[in-house]
């Protein structure tokens, strides 16, 4: 079952409450999703850092509900 954008940034934003979040539907199919996010929380992180950080905010939905995310993160400044 594809996972809803409103879900998605939901669960983004709990994860990243100080955070800029952009998404968009790639295909318009629930499942293919690109993300911008900036926080505060990747300030100093390497990009593979960030990435994890948020598929952990995901809580197991990726690969499952969330097929492809493309992930553009950055700390602010």
């Amino acid at each position: 079952m594809p996972m809803a954008l409103e879900d998605l940034e939901a669960a983004l934003r709990e994860g990243f409450p100080d955070a800029d979040i952009q998404i968009q539907d790639l295909a318009g199919d629930g499942d293919h999703y690109r993300a911008r996010i900036v926080s505060k929380a990747f300030a100093g992180l390497p990009r593979v850092r960030q990435h994890q950080l948020v598929y952990a905010a995901l809580k197991g939905r990726m690969g499952g509900e969330l097929h492809a995310l493309a992930l553009e993160t950055s700390a602010p400044g």
